[in-house]
């Protein structure tokens, strides 16, 4: 693997940086607001499956989370909920908007080294607006050849991203928290996938199964990257 590897490719939330405790923090909030109509638990399994049915519609981020935060009031309140709660709920989209970019320990230690020997790609799905001011906040734009930010991740969208850089499979590895989107599809390509768990993942990213692939690593710090190449 070693005299494989040319392309080392990272995905961004919660692989980079902070980003799925963003989202639970606002989604708390907006239950409380909703509490006069259900539980707390009941109203966040209404949201999951506004945002589950409306996927293909908005893809994946915050704009899309905010509409489905809008219609989970009408569907709860039954069309009967005051103005003022949507307003409110936009508010919570915004402030989400707005959180600060928080590094994950290792990160700029584990570019700084891997800057030069690879060609290093962020390669992250979400809101294009949103994921670009991140990448720009976050101030590691430098060590980057490549950004690409997809609207999924699944094994066409990984070939067309080998393809615009002109890398084989075998050529390619991907670090990322989530096996659904950053590991399976990259194993199924013929590529190398590196899975960092995070202690907190969205109900749809998680997957647990038994990976056997000679391609596959499981480490649980980005450093651990140093093992493997």
């Amino acid at each position: 693997m070693k005299d494989k590897i040319k392309v080392v490719a990272f995905d961004a939330d919660d692989t980079l940086w902070v980003n799925e405790p963003y989202f639970q923090e606002i989604e708390h909030k907006f239950c409380a607001l909703l509490e006069d109509y259900l539980p707390h638990h009941d109203v966040s399994q209404e949201l999951f499956k506004t945002e589950m049915k409306n996927l293909h519609l908005y893809g994946y981020g915050v704009k899309g989370f905010i509409l489905c935060m809008i219609e989970t009031i009408c569907q709860v309140s039954n069309n009967t909920a005051n103005l003022d709660l949507v307003g409110k709920t936009i508010q919570l989209g915004q402030e989400l908007l707005q959180k600060p970019i928080v590094l994950l320990d290792g990160v700029v230690e584990v570019l700084e080294k891997l800057k030069g020997k690879y060609t290093l790609v962020v390669a992250t799905k979400g809101d294009l607006l949103d994921q670009e001011r991140k990448l720009k906040n976050s101030n590691l734009l430098d060590y980057f050849h490549h950004i690409e930010i997809m609207s999924d991740k699944k094994i066409e969208d990984y070939q067309k991203l080998l393809k615009h850089l002109n890398c084989a499979p075998e050529n390619f590895l991907m670090l990322g928290n989530s096996i659904k989107s950053d590991i399976l599809p990259v194993l199924e390509l013929g590529g190398y996938a590196a899975h960092i768990p995070y202690h907190t993942t969205w109900a749809h990213e998680e997957q647990v199964q038994s990976i056997e692939n000679s391609g596959f690593l499981q480490m649980k710090t980005i450093a651990e990257i140093f093992m493997h190449i």
